[in-house]
């Protein structure tokens, strides 16, 4: 926090002190990192320490707000840190390089659902700590960074709990999934159950086995 209050106590300065503002640059990518912290930081203050040294070079408006909406996810899902285990993982080396990965790739992702995701992520990793391990997390991540819009529809497909009025009711996988994604053509539907088999993700079987 100290950095944050030595670039308040510039911006009070400029604002006060007019004629001194050409002395006083406030768009320097730094500049703009403690902006970007102060409001993350609001968002979820217990992150304070490892956001400030994460951000510096995130500062555009577009990726801070895809940034916003992470640490929103993660302080809706953390609140607070409850244990001393949660504090000494968010203040450990593990943490803020699994931070500034999540935080990097979360920057540049367009689509809400997957930015859902990494926040959904972070938190896993806050409420769990050490589990899995820090190879495991960015094997993790690394298979979250190749999801596409497309992924993400099929695994909701997947994991639809099915209609239990007709107990009795047979059908193939691939019919179920048709019906399920009506807008996606079937040979679409085959590529991409393929791609989350290989991503490990899901573990489909025949999709062409009638089956109750």
């Amino acid at each position: 926090q100290g950095p944050l209050e030595w670039h308040s106590i510039r911006k009070t300065k400029a604002m006060t002190e007019p004629e001194q503002t050409d002395l006083l640059p406030l768009s320097t990518p730094g500049e703009k990192a403690l902006d970007a912290a102060a409001i993350a930081i609001g968002i979820a203050p217990w992150l304070g320490g490892p956001l400030a040294a994460v951000l510096t070079g995130m500062s555009s408006a577009r990726k801070m707000r895809r940034i916003r909406e992470v640490l929103a996810t993660v302080s809706a899902d953390v609140n607070d840190l409850r244990t001393d285990v949660q504090r000494m993982y968010v203040r450990s080396e593990d943490f803020e390089d699994l931070l500034e990965q999540t935080l990097r790739v979360a920057a540049a992702e367009r689509n809400q659902e997957k930015r859902e995701m990494y926040g959904a992520f972070l938190a896993g990793a806050i409420n769990s700590p050490g589990e899995p391990p820090y190879d495991e997390q960015i094997r993790i991540l690394r298979t979250l960074e190749q999801l596409q819009s497309d992924h993400v529809r099929l695994i909701k497909a997947i994991a639809q709990i099915p209609d239990l009025t007709n107990p009795g009711l047979t059908d193939s996988p691939i019919n179920v999934l048709r019906a399920r994604l009506p807008e996606m053509p079937e040979p679409r539907i085959d590529d991409l159950v393929q791609q989350v088999n290989d991503l490990r993700i899901a573990n489909t079987g025949e999709l062409r086995v009638m089956m109750t």
